[in-house]
């Protein structure tokens, strides 16, 4: 299927952050930490609280509707990312989810066991691993390249032995920004014997993956990085999910998509997620027009999402990289890496992004919750970075707007 060129004013209208005229003349470039919401979950959202706000499931028509949509937006989302239903399970957030799943492994593992984590990653799916050496447990750091960021698979095979039982690792930073190639990951730890840990929050805002074809025993990221709700959704293998221990109330044990989920679920948050999946069909049907199956759709529009973002990446690589001011921190190439820039600074990088913002800049500057890859590049996390981050939504007018910006506050 041939790739069209994504329909930029179609796409923006879809959101009503960009008629909003409070934001008017604000370029946003704070993606990373939350995207703009489609007005598909905002309706979904809006009808749930004006007329399904009910206990769901009952056998009257507010709360038997208020269950359905639930149950279509994990259907539709799993469905879109090559999995089964029951695959996946939603939370509070991604972090809260991490630290439920290294509780579960917590009661499998045993002393002489071995986790590998990286240097690269966010502290939700780091920490929580860490802290099972109280446990006995080995933590064993695959650590990247401090002059690149790059995770080298070679330091990953001198890591992997029998006494690994999980491997955890980002599809991609949110500070370096490179794509990891997860399949590869994965398969290299699955052949020898372990589970892995995919946290996907600074990947999947750039077009959901197809999970079932990345191997990946957990994959988790966050809706309101992808245009939904303030939700974590997590993925897990069967063979996972069979080999950990329930976590939620005993009568929920026999539920796979429960079993990690202790907390109550948000039922009006949930059923709004069905939105992102509506956005995901809109966008297919107006470039694309054909009927096609639901990991098919998602493919498309992952791949038209990559092709807009690339072309707007490039520049602002090829001008930060160019600048002995700053250190553009994980590759120059925009092919493989999100839109997410981190660059180091000399001045403050807080202050920086407060100048940026009289120029119609949205960015922020700061450690972003990733502490380690930011030492583990030879930087100091107490002053942090300037970090910039976009999507598919955002325009080349809005690029230019930022180039023009840092090229006057830089």
């Amino acid at each position: 299927m041939s790739t069209p060129k994504l329909d930029l004013e179609f796409t923006r209208a879809q959101f009503p952050a960009f008629a909003e005229n409070s934001l008017k003349g604000q370029a946003f470039f704070e993606n990373a930490g939350g995207s703009y919401t489609s007005r598909h979950v905002i309706d979904r959202l809006l009808r749930f609280y004006k007329e399904r706000k009910v206990q769901p499931y009952a056998p009257y028509q507010a709360s038997t509707l208020g269950g359905a949509e639930m149950d279509a937006a994990r259907d539709r989302l799993a469905a879109l990312m090559g999995v089964q239903s029951d695959q996946l399970s939603f939370g509070p957030s991604t972090s809260q989810n991490t630290y439920v799943l290294a509780q579960a492994f917590r009661e499998i593992l045993s002393a002489g066991d071995a986790i590998i984590v990286t240097n690269q990653d966010h502290e939700a799916n780091s920490g929580v691993w860490r802290r099972l050496d109280s446990a006995g447990i080995e933590i064993r750091e695959w650590k990247m390249d401090p002059a690149t960021g790059h995770l080298p698979l070679e330091a990953l095979d001198h890591w992997l032995d029998g006494k690994v039982k999980l491997v955890c690792f980002p599809h991609c930073s949110n500070i370096v920004g490179e794509i990891n190639d997860v399949a590869a990951i994965t398969k290299r730890a699955r052949d020898a014997g372990a589970f892995t840990c995919v946290d996907g929050v600074s990947y999947a805002p750039h077009g959901f993956p197809n999970i079932g074809d990345l191997g990946a025993d957990a994959y988790l990221f966050s809706s309101y990085k992808t245009y939904g709700p303030h939700q974590g959704i997590m993925v897990l293998s069967d063979r996972l999910n069979a080999a950990l221990p329930n976590q939620a109330h005993f009568f929920n044990s026999e539920s796979s998509y429960k079993r990690f989920t202790p907390a109550g679920p948000d039922h009006a948050q949930i059923a709004a997620c069905a939105g992102m999946a509506d956005y995901i069909d809109a966008l297919y049907a107006h470039h694309f027009g054909d009927d096609a199956d639901a990991p098919e759709r998602n493919t498309a529009i992952h791949d038209l999402m990559r092709a807009a973002e690339i072309e707007n990446l490039q520049p602002v690589l090829d001008m930060l990289s160019a600048k002995n001011s700053v250190r553009l921190l994980g590759p120059i190439e925009a092919a493989v890496k999100a839109p997410t820039v981190a660059v180091v600074t000399k001045e403050d990088p807080e202050s920086l992004a407060a100048e940026l913002s009289n120029h119609g800049i949205m960015c922020g500057g700061g450690d972003f919750y990733a502490v380690r890859c930011i030492e583990g590049q030879g930087e100091e996390s107490k002053k942090g970075v300037l970090r910039l981050s976009f999507v598919h939504y955002t325009s080349k007018e809005e690029i230019d707007q930022l180039l023009s910006a840092l090229d006057q506050v830089l």
